[in-house]
Parts: C-alpha cells; sequence; structure tokens
C-alpha cells in the first residue's frame, strides 16, 4: 500500500519570539524540520513526503538544504491562512489516489519511529489512527458561570500527531467547508461519521511553540543521540 506524509509547518510561530519562524530554528545543529523529515524517512524510504510550508519561505528552506546538505527526497507545498488549508494542499499534492497519509505537525521532530508504523499500520485496518498520550496531572472543567468541577483525567486523552488515514477518506473530509471546530485532522474526519481508532502516541513528541519548548528539545536531541 502506497504511504505518504504531509508534514505541516504553515505558520509563523509568533510565540517562540524568535527572528526566523520557529521551524527553522536549529536544534543539534540541524533545522527543526529536518530532524522531522529525517524520522519519517527512516521509517520507510519510499513514504512520499510532502512538506507545507509559506510560499515565501521556499527560497530560504531550498537555501538551508543546501547549507545543511540535506537531501532526503521531499516535495514543497505552499500553506494557506490556516491549518486545515494547508493540510487540504498538502493531501491534494500526493501524487497517487489510493494508499494512506499520514498527517504532522513540522515542529513535532521526537515522534518515535515505532509509533509512525504504527500508525501506518492501525490506519490500514481501520482507516483512521491518531497519536495520543493519557494525561497526568489532575484536570477541572469551567463553566460560563465562573464555576469549576472536577473531572476524571482516565476518560480524557491528549492528542497528538501522526494523525493518519486512508487517503480516499481524508481527501473527501477535507472537501467540506472550514468550520470552528475543527481543530485538528481528525475533528474533520469525525465530521463525515467515520469513528477515529487512537494509538499510544510518546510523550517526548512536543510541539515546539515556546523558547522553553526549544531547551527541552535540546535535552531530547542530545539523549537521543547518546551525548
Amino acid at each position: 500500500m502506497q504511504k505518504a506524509a504531509v508534514l505541516v509547518a504553515g505558520g509563523r510561530g509568533t510565540r517562540m519570539g524568535a527572528p526566523i519562524s520557529k521551524q527553522y530554528l536549529p536544534i543539534a545543529g540541524l533545522p527543526i524540520l529536518m530532524h522531522t523529515l529525517s524520522v519519517f524517512h527512516q521509517v520507510d524510504s519510499a513514504i512520499e513526503l510532502i512538506l507545507v510550508i509559506p510560499k515565501d519561505d521556499f527560497a530560504y528552506w531550498n537555501e538551508l538544504c543546501e547549507k545543511f546538505q540535506f537531501q532526503i527526497p521531499h516535495q514543497l507545498v505552499a500553506g494557506g491562512n490556516s491549518r486545515f488549508q494547508s493540510v487540504k494542499n498538502g493531501i491534494s499534492a500526493i501524487s497517487f489516489e489510493e494508499g494512506l497519509v499520514a498527517i504532522h505537525d513540522g515542529v513535532r521532530p521526537f515522534v518515535n519511529e515505532s509509533v509512525i508504523q504504527e500508525s501506518f499500520e492501525k490506519a490500514a485496518e481501520k482507516g483512521s489512527a491518531v497519536a495520543v498520550i493519557a494525561l497526568k496531572d489532575s484536570i477541572r472543567k469551567l463553566t460560563d458561570d465562573g464555576k469549576n468541577f472536577y473531572q476524571e483525567r482516565q476518560y480524557f486523552r491528549l492528542v497528538q500527531t501522526p494523525q493518519t488515514f486512508d487517503l480516499k477518506r481524508i481527501r473527501k473530509a477535507f472537501q467540506v467547508t472550514e468550520l470552528p471546530q475543527f481543530t485538528d485532522d481528525a475533528t474533520v474526519y469525525e465530521h463525515q461519521g467515520w469513528e477515529v481508532t487512537l494509538i499510544s502516541g510518546n510523550p517526548e513528541n512536543i510541539k515546539i511553540t515556546t523558547p522553553e519548548d526549544m531547551d527541552y528539545a535540546e535535552y531530547l536531541a542530545e539523549r537521543k543521540n547518546g551525548r
């Protein structure tokens, strides 16, 4: 079965406060996106890699690839005005009609290879596979009238990526008008009435967003490299 991965990094990352967008910041000497592309390539070198970034960044990205001699094959696709539009652009660019696609945040470079592999296997069986992890902290629900209530944390999961789907289904799902409740790809898929299948993610698979995340990312990279 043919496989693709759409790595989404269409935003500007303003919360990082850096002079360049967060997806291009270096971790262990390489831009974040190169780490993310590499882990998918390591799982299966035949995966069709689609990288979604702002159109204005294409030249800069190509310069980075030349600078770091980054040669993993991938296709650049222009991002849209929202994550929904960026993902839609990415899955539309896949060269085949039938198969599987993993949709992944480009700034989650520490996803385990085993999670990616399981996501493809489960999506092939069930049509979808969404990586999640259990909550460690207690949680409370806030109400509009200012009250709050205890919630049983065992009934909740934190959602990560990859979110992997049957390609035909997810393409159909993204043909609808964008809605506010579409907070990730699973909610778009679910809007069609299809059940979302969950798999275990890995806690290190953080979405790098703030300067504090960069400090932790450097630690994770050092640990991964055995230093």
